[in-house]
């Protein structure tokens, strides 16, 4: 009432000792804590030091670095993927700002006479496991990677579900277990076994049998993960908060307690320990069975397949997902995200040349990840010797990330990696499966497209002396030169 009697000019005088007030609390706070020497030196206007290193990184992605300077994905990339999930095609005008001088590019070799359109040929299934009870026909060359329920929201995972479904390509749970979210849009889906177990556990934390046969009625494939790119030799931790009776129930562990996974399955501790929980999983399942990992050098594949030589090419995993160590995660410790593990671009061809040396390459199918977001990259993939390739953060551009950077926080603002009811609205389910369809859709057409102006029929075609990669400014060199490829040497799949 007494607010009500007063004039503007009294109200704004009452507001304007209101704000002395404050800065004068605010004032001596910080002249007196210990904690913050510039507060403490600069009182009131050392807060804008700490407002604006938090701000930093959201003005320079719009306002400050080019198009192809900022990482983990530069604003070209990110349009891209923006402009073909919302099928606007990849379009420009006036010429590119690639740069192919820079080390690392990546240039293909255009044929001289390509293909006319009707000689194209459609790229052909690829199946996974052909001698299990149930193998795995794959039909699309690009698919999305392991996302766990938990880490995305409800509607990130229905909405991925549903585009996935449309578009005909496969969707790895990730390690969080298998939602109901995950079967709506009616997809194919790759089970991931992460360190915990989530989903396939009994309560003491080990591989369950009578869950994996039910878990096996509703996906086409598991995934043994032994690591990831953002985090080798780390596992993951759910905060007890985020810990629902729903995410309690679909992983099988107490609700509202802290879930940490361990560093690696408790059971495998060598090649032969890998092959036998493959064996076992695939035995009682029916389901070809792979792995996941991040390779630091060439002895973990190499002591790998000498196992599966010494006991039989039938004892091979189906499939293995190398994972570069630049890949994402909701969160990470940064010392393993920025300095360990191979990158994709050394890794893949490594693993794809000791698989051949041994004669297990038509043997075990590969599977290629690690920010391969756009066309070019995925070719590059195909070139180097995977059968197939998986995005996760590509996915989540399509449903509209915009890398605030925060999916380890919960404030997520568009709805992706948040529990909050409020953000996640903004995220409309039936509009962004659209976009995951387009995405995946629009991928699979360019990755073709490169392959018919390298003369090709299908992106299946694809072989190292297709592209070429920049060495110095000027200066590129065929893939198969700097990867040559090898001969069997050590056995045969025979």
């Amino acid at each position: 009432m007494l607010l009500e009697n007063l004039s503007w000019s009294e109200a704004g005088l009452y507001l304007l000792y209101l704000v002395i007030i404050l800065l004068v609390v605010v004032f001596l706070h910080d002249i007196l804590q210990k904690h913050h020497a510039i507060q403490r030196n600069y009182p009131v206007i050392g807060h804008f030091r700490y407002m604006f290193e938090n701000m930093g990184e959201y003005f320079r992605q719009y306002w400050f670095a080019g198009d192809r300077e900022e990482l983990p994905f530069n604003r070209a990339t990110r349009a891209w993927v923006y402009r073909t999930s919302k099928g606007l095609g990849g379009m420009l005008g006036f010429g590119s700002t690639n740069d192919l001088r820079q080390p690392g590019s990546i240039i293909f070799t255009n044929a001289a006479y390509p293909l006319l359109e009707q000689e194209y040929i459609d790229a052909p299934s690829v199946v996974i496991g052909p001698d299990c009870k149930y193998p795995f026909e794959a039909k699309s060359v690009f698919n999305i990677s392991g996302m766990s329920y938990g880490a995305l929201s409800a509607a990130a995972v229905r909405a991925l579900s549903r585009g996935a479904g449309k578009a005909g390509i496969w969707m790895n749970t990730g390690e969080g277990g298998l939602s109901p979210y995950h079967l709506e849009g009616g997809c194919d889906l790759v089970f991931q076994i992460g360190t915990a177990k989530y989903g396939v556990r009994d309560e003491q934390g080990n591989l369950d049998d009578n869950r994996l046969r039910e878990v096996a009625e509703h996906v086409k494939a598991f995934e043994i993960k032994l690591s990831q790119g953002a985090k080798p030799g780390r596992g993951g931790v759910l905060p007890g908060g985020k810990v629902t009776a729903e995410i309690a129930r679909i992983r099988g562990i107490p609700e509202g307690k802290v879930s940490s996974s361990p560093n690696r399955h408790k059971e495998i501790q060598s090649a032969d320990d890998l092959l036998d929980m493959i064996h076992r999983v695939r035995e009682v399942t029916g389901r070809p069975v792979g792995f996941k990992s991040v390779f630091g050098s060439d002895r973990f594949p190499k002591d790998l397949c000498e196992a599966i030589l010494r006991r039989g090419p039938a004892s091979a995993p189906d499939f293995i997902t190398v994972d570069g160590g630049e890949g994402g995660t909701g969160a990470a410790p940064q010392i393993l995200a920025d300095h360990v593990g191979l990158p994709v671009t050394e890794s893949l061809p490594m693993l794809v040349d000791i698989l051949m040396e041994y004669g297990l390459k038509e043997r075990i199918c590969i599977i290629a990840s690690g920010k391969l977001v756009h066309s070019a990259k995925v070719a590059w993939a195909l070139c180097a010797g995977a059968d197939f390739v998986v995005s996760a953060r590509g996915f989540m551009f399509s449903l509209g990330c915009v890398q605030s950077m925060q999916c380890h926080k919960d404030t997520c603002p568009t709805g992706i990696t948040t529990h909050s009811k409020f953000r996640q609205r903004g995220l409309v389910v039936e509009d962004k499966a659209e976009r995951v369809h387009e995405y995946a859709h629009w991928m699979n057409y360019e990755v073709n497209a490169l392959a018919h102006s390298c003369g090709l029929g299908n992106a299946r075609e694809f072989r190292r002396e297709h592209i070429r990669i920049v060495q110095s400014p000027g200066v590129s060199w065929p893939l198969d030169v700097i990867y040559p490829y090898r001969q069997a040497k050590h056995g045969n799949n025979d």
